[in-house]
């Protein structure tokens, strides 16, 4: 759910070429100084974010040949969050070693990340851009992975979204992506459900016709040159308030996947 990005202003402006979603951008800065509580507007967050980081951690992990559960398996790893509000992922992440940039298009949502990170004296680069911005920078091939949860949903063209992320990939670099599957479980639980039943989300924050189908995500990643390695459902238990990995499908889901090409060693490996 965090909204990735270059310059709000240049895509709160709705600028010819970009992926990132005024409305979108709009929405989240409304709530930015929320990111950080628990059971505030990001509570759904909170919730899944152990899911995702183990996750990721170990997608990482297992690609790069590290041991998930050492003290600190992501050293010396270049991550690019995107889409990364307030840090809820780059924090973790860092601790586990990684050298994090976090982008997303919510200048607040960055402003409040930022000072989170000082204030728990974590070293994270933080940019309010878009993931094409670094393309046109030269930062192309920069990075052993790139991380993106629940951002695809909100995008205003998925596919060049993936391309640009892809892009950034260093050949044989890793994308964990999370989203949430078009299907009419996902329109009852995570629209209707959460947004209006149980209030878990603000309404109006999913657009379920942008969900993404598994079929869909790869078909644009095979597109971006990039080959799907794992696809995980995530369920939620209503009893303990708590999300586990899952063949599950319908709802939400995790992905990661490989940019072809002749991998060097990974930054420090």
């Amino acid at each position: 759910m965090g909204r990735y990005a270059t310059g709000v202003t240049k895509a709160a402006e709705g600028s010819s070429g970009g992926t990132a979603s005024a409305d979108e951008i709009a929405r989240f800065a409304a709530i930015a100084d929320a990111w950080w509580d628990p059971a505030g507007e990001f509570r759904p967050l909170h919730q899944l974010n152990p899911t995702r980081i183990a996750y990721t951690r170990d997608a990482l992990a297992r690609h790069y040949g590290r041991a998930p559960l050492a003290p600190r398996p992501l050293q010396g790893l270049r991550v690019l969050d995107v889409g990364c509000g307030g840090g809820l992922m780059a924090e973790p992440l860092t601790r586990l070693g990684a050298a994090v940039t976090g982008i997303d298009a919510d200048a607040m949502g960055v402003g409040v990340a930022e000072a989170h990170a000082r204030s728990v004296a974590l070293d994270i680069r933080y940019r309010c851009c878009l993931p094409e911005d670094l393309v046109v920078e030269g930062l192309a091939g920069t990075f052993d992975a790139v991380v993106s949860m629940e951002v695809i949903e909100h995008v205003s063209d998925p596919d060049a979204f993936l391309d640009a992320c892809a892009t950034l990939l260093r050949p044989g670099g890793v994308l964990v992506l999370a989203t949430l599957n078009r299907t009419l479980k996902s329109l009852a639980l995570a629209k209707i459900g959460a947004e209006y039943i149980l209030r878990w989300l603000p309404a109006g924050t999913h657009d379920w016709r942008k969900f993404v189908r598994p079929s869909e995500l790869a078909r644009g990643m095979r597109r971006a040159g990039l080959t799907l390695t794992d696809i995980s459902g995530m369920s939620f238990n209503p009893l303990t308030g708590t999300w586990s990995l899952s063949r599950d499908l319908d709802v939400n889901y995790l992905v990661s996947a490989v940019k072809s090409g002749a991998a060097g060693p990974a930054a420090g490996a």
